[in-house]
C-alpha cells in the first residue's frame, strides 16, 4: 500500500491563539509502508490549550521514535498498541492536570489518533475529534464523547437535532481535563483508493457531509497538491460560514 499525505490548520476568524495540534507521518518499516497521524484539539474554552494539544502530540512522536519499531519488531498486535496508547494517553492526562494545577489554569485537549498499516487502520480518540473514511460515501469511523452523541445513542435526540444542538460541543471527557480518562478504541480494513481524514469539530460544524465528500472523494485527491489546495478551500468555505473555532484536518490518501 502506498500513501499521500497531507495536514493544514488555521487559527480561524476569531480566536487569538491556534490551540489545536496536528501531525501526520509516512513511515518505511520492514511490514511495508505505514502512516502515522494524530489531531488534538486544544479546549476552546480554557484556558492554555494549545499547551495540552502539543504535549499530547510530542507524547505520541515520542513513542514513534522510540517505541514503534520495538512494537513492529516484537510482532505486531493491535492489543499491544491499544495499551500502549492507552497508556500514553494516562500519563498525559495526568501530566496536563498537574501542569494546570500548578499554574492556576483549566487546560485539555481532545484526541484523534491513527495508525494506516498495509492491511487495517487503528484509531484511538478521546472527545469530538473525528476520523472518516471517504469512498463513494462519507463514514464516520469514530464515536464522539459528548452530550449530544450520547443521548443519539440512548434515543433521547435525533443526528439531525444533534447538529445543531447548542450543546453540541459539551465533552463528556478530555485529556488533562477528566479524573480518569476512558479512550476509545477502533480497528477495521484499509481501503486502497480511498482518503482517511482527521479533523476537529472547527472543520466540520459549518459544512456538510456532502461537502466533505465531494471534495475529498479520491478521485480529485491524485497528489499533495490537490489534497492541499482543497483542505484550504474547505476551510475558508468554513470561515466564510463564520465558523469561530480552530480548523484542522488530516488527509490520507490510500493507492
Amino acid at each position: 500500500m502506498n500513501f499521500l499525505v497531507s495536514a493544514s490548520t488555521d487559527i480561524g476568524i476569531k480566536k487569538e491563539t491556534n490551540q489545536d495540534s496536528l501531525m501526520v507521518k509516512n513511515i518505511r518499516t520492514a511490514k511495508g509502508n505505514m502512516v502515522f497521524a494524530i489531531l488534538c484539539d486544544g479546549m476552546g474554552g480554557l484556558e492554555k490549550g494549545e499547551v495540552a494539544s502539543a504535549t499530547l502530540v510530542n507524547a505520541f512522536n515520542t513513542w514513534l521514535l522510540n517505541d514503534f519499531q520495538q512494537l513492529l519488531s516484537n510482532g505486531f498486535d493491535s492489543t499491544t498498541l491499544r495499551n500502549q496508547w492507552d497508556a500514553i494517553i494516562t500519563e498525559q492526562n495526568q501530566r496536563i492536570m498537574s501542569y494546570g494545577k500548578r499554574q492556576n489554569v483549566n487546560l485539555g485537549t481532545t484526541a484523534v489518533i491513527m495508525l494506516l498499516t498495509e492491511e487495517k487502520y487503528y484509531i484511538m480518540n478521546v472527545g469530538d475529534s473525528r476520523a472518516y473514511e471517504i469512498e463513494m460515501y462519507l463514514k464516520v469511523l469514530t464515536q464522539d464523547q459528548t452530550v449530544v452523541a450520547e443521548e443519539v445513542r440512548r434515543g433521547i435526540i435525533t443526528e439531525q437535532q444533534a447538529e445543531i444542538d447548542p450543546r453540541r460541543s459539551i465533552l463528556l471527557q478530555c485529556v488533562g481535563a477528566s479524573q480518569k480518562v476512558f479512550p476509545d478504541f477502533f480497528e477495521g480494513i484499509l481501503k486502497k483508493d480511498s482518503v482517511y481524514m482527521l479533523c476537529s469539530d472547527g472543520f466540520r460544524h459549518e459544512i456538510t457531509s456532502e461537502e466533505i465528500r465531494d471534495a475529498f472523494h479520491p478521485s480529485f485527491l491524485l497528489d499533495v497538491n490537490s489534497m492541499k489546495e482543497r483542505a484550504v478551500q474547505l476551510i475558508e468555505l468554513n470561515k466564510s460560514r463564520n465558523e469561530t473555532d480552530n480548523i484542522s484536518v488530516i488527509l490520507v490518501r490510500t493507492y
